[in-house]
């Protein structure tokens, strides 16, 4: 039962809990390895892995995102990042990767540097190829807007082909109020409604957000803030979600909502603060459907990031809140999902670590999985 703890006379806080916060339980039944299912469906699409890529140009080009796909899982571009502005983002790929970032001024010339680069227009023109690039592999196509982007590239994005549409912010309502720019506000309920591809939308921290975002119709809700390692959320804006916490709230939201709606199920999809396969785990024995992940495959060999990773939060023009951070390389981006496994600390064969925790606790698929025990036992990752 959730508890509150008085932070002063005027102000209560509910205690939540973060992934390191928790861990599995074994239970009394195990099994072989070989007997366990980590596939996951979403509308139509069936998935090996139940892991989608976060959108980020540190992690995903149109090249790791068919990759990502033949190796089972669904890699979703950013249609907002390098790769719609410019025709060879190659060179500035490599440039933010080499740019000498220690000490604070240096932090802040390269935040400086980002936010010139990125801040060339979006190509309509780009965003279709992109697209069409990807589609033409044979694999899903999944294309990432922010709320503020939706409306004005929501149709070159449907017109291209594409398979799942991903609108993803820091976090996302409802109904996204625009600018004093005139703009529309983009009502997701009316907007998911006539589209003709499944929605994936978030991210949500809370029960009361998750349901509203179910009942505008999405196929799938994204739990947390995103950027995990290369996010400076709360310490710019104070905001953080404890992702265990967040994660069991949305799954009761998707529990009541299921009854509310009469059986429509609707996916949770755990986004941010996973970087290692026991988070992993923990994600999905907390209730998510599948995960999504940026640290964990920006150590690719592939990953366009050479290393580095960062998201859109670190260019922001006006408010940067996330920053280009050194995760290094550990293996192929098979070797990370599938393995073999060459490192100890949980940043390689991330499914197989799923798997075999599935075994040990004796469950068989994803949805059994769920309901494992789980203990608040709190430690510092090595």
């Amino acid at each position: 039962m959730a508890y509150e703890i008085e932070i002063g006379r005027g102000k209560r806080g509910r205690r939540a809990f973060s992934l390191d916060d928790v861990a599995v339980v074994p239970s009394r039944r195990t099994r072989d390895p070989e007997l366990v299912s980590v596939s996951w469906q979403i509308d139509a699409y069936h998935f090996a892995l139940p892991v989608l890529s976060a959108p980020m140009d540190s992690v995903v080009s149109p090249e790791t995102a068919i990759a990502i796909g033949r190796l089972g899982g669904l890699g979703v571009l950013d249609l907002e990042g390098l790769w719609t502005r410019y025709e060879d983002p190659r060179p500035l790929l490599t440039e933010i990767a080499g740019l000498e970032g220690e000490g604070a001024g240096s932090a802040q010339a390269v935040t400086r540097r980002m936010q010139q680069i990125y801040s060339a227009p979006i190509d309509p023109d780009l965003v279709a190829l992109r697209l069409k690039q990807v589609r033409d592999a044979g694999v899903v196509v999944a294309g990432a807007l922010s709320p503020q982007r939706t409306a004005q590239l929501w149709k070159t994005v449907v017109d291209a082909g594409v398979d799942l549409f991903v609108i993803r912010g820091t976090t996302v309502s409802a109904e996204h109020v625009a600018g004093d720019d005139g703009g529309a506000p983009l009502n997701l309920k009316q907007f998911i409604y006539e589209l003709e591809v499944p929605v994936v939308v978030g991210g949500a921290s809370t029960y009361t957000a998750a349901l509203h975002l179910m009942r505008t119709g999405a196929a799938g809700v994204l739990v947390g803030f995103g950027g995990g390692a290369a996010h400076t959320t709360r310490g710019a804006l104070g905001i953080h979600a404890p992702m265990a916490t967040a994660i069991a709230d949305v799954a009761a939201a998707r529990r009541d909502y299921l009854d509310e709606s009469g059986g429509r199920y609707v996916h949770v999809i755990a986004d941010g603060g996973m970087g290692r396969s026991g988070d992993v785990v923990k994600a999905v024995a907390c209730g998510a459907d599948a995960v999504m992940l940026g640290a964990a495959l920006a150590r690719a060999a592939e990953a366009p990031g050479g290393g580095w990773h960062w998201g859109p939060e670190a260019h922001h023009g006006d408010l940067p809140r996330g920053r280009r951070v050194r995760v290094g390389t550990v293996g192929s981006l098979e070797e990370i999902l599938l393995g073999p496994g060459t490192t100890p600390d949980g940043t390689t064969n991330l499914l197989g670590a799923l798997r075999r925790a599935m075994a040990t606790t004796g469950y068989s698929d994803l949805k059994e999985f769920q309901r494992v025990e789980v203990v608040v036992s709190p430690y510092q990752p090595t």
